[in-house]
């Protein structure tokens, strides 16, 4: 068996890479609850082991060469979920302000649902880049920052308004100053993202509409191909006939 045939995606559903990040997944709704709670340093472990495994179950998957068309599509959901599920815990407990939850929110919503409806109507999925991947952990690792809510640094105080914590006077967590870098890096990633789907669509639809004009180009040449043979049927039954009076004038 070649290496391209041991890397490619099987259609298993109950593997280890899966297993780990449907955990991961359950162990969403139990970090809200708990942060809502006042359990910071639970729910920011949990948030940090949720977050952590991403990486664990992608080594395995590629190590074990146990890579699946669902963990492909799970993976990443996951991540998209988990990380909506932090900066909506994070507006609820009034520690982010509102314009980076809207911007994390948009961003995740379009990778997630505009991913969904180009594969299923044109069969096209954009890889996760690895830049795509630093741009999560540092969104995560900031987030774990803001959840922990300590150390508490001093702002540079370059700017009077509150929507800018780090860069105003006030004291805020070190995990700031990882959300801004992911936010960065998210914008550049996000484009690379839509940039790359607009083009397979293009170039799914092109074969689309090659493959229906060969479709149509064959259709029509069936007919003639038969009404051709329906005129050499005659032609050789006339050829039959006249072969047939020659022989009976040379007797008569």
């Amino acid at each position: 068996m070649s290496k391209n045939s041991q890397l490619e995606p099987s259609n298993k559903i109950f593997t280890l890479p899966n297993l780990i990040s449907f955990i991961r997944l359950c162990l969403v709704p139990v970090f809200l609850v708990l942060l809502m709670h006042g359990y910071d340093l639970v729910a920011t472990f949990l948030f940090a082991l949720a977050a952590g495994t991403d990486w664990v179950d992608g080594q395995i998957a590629r190590r074990t060469n146990s890579v699946s068309k669902l963990g492909q599509l799970l993976d990443p959901a996951v991540d998209r979920i988990l990380m909506i599920t932090g900066v909506l815990g994070l507006f609820l407990v009034s520690r982010l302000p509102l314009w980076i939850i809207l911007l994390v929110l948009v961003r995740d919503l379009v990778l997630l649902i505009g991913g969904a409806i180009i594969l299923r109507l044109y069969k096209v999925r954009v890889p996760v880049i690895y830049l795509g991947k630093v741009t999560t952990t540092l969104l995560f690792v900031g987030f774990a920052g803001l959840l922990l809510n300590m150390p508490l640094l001093s702002g540079l105080g370059l700017v009077e308004v509150s929507w800018l914590p780090g860069f105003n006077a006030d004291p805020c967590s070190w995990g700031i100053w990882f959300v801004y870098l992911g936010l960065v890096l998210g914008v550049i990633t996000t484009t690379y993202y839509i940039a790359t789907a607009l083009h397979r669509v293009h170039k799914a639809i092109d074969e689309q509409n090659m493959q229906l004009h060969t479709d149509v180009s064959t259709d029509s040449i069936e007919p003639v191909q038969d009404a051709q043979m329906e005129v050499a049927i005659p032609e050789s039954l006339y050829q039959n006939s006249d072969e047939n009076d020659n022989m009976n004038m040379k007797k008569n």
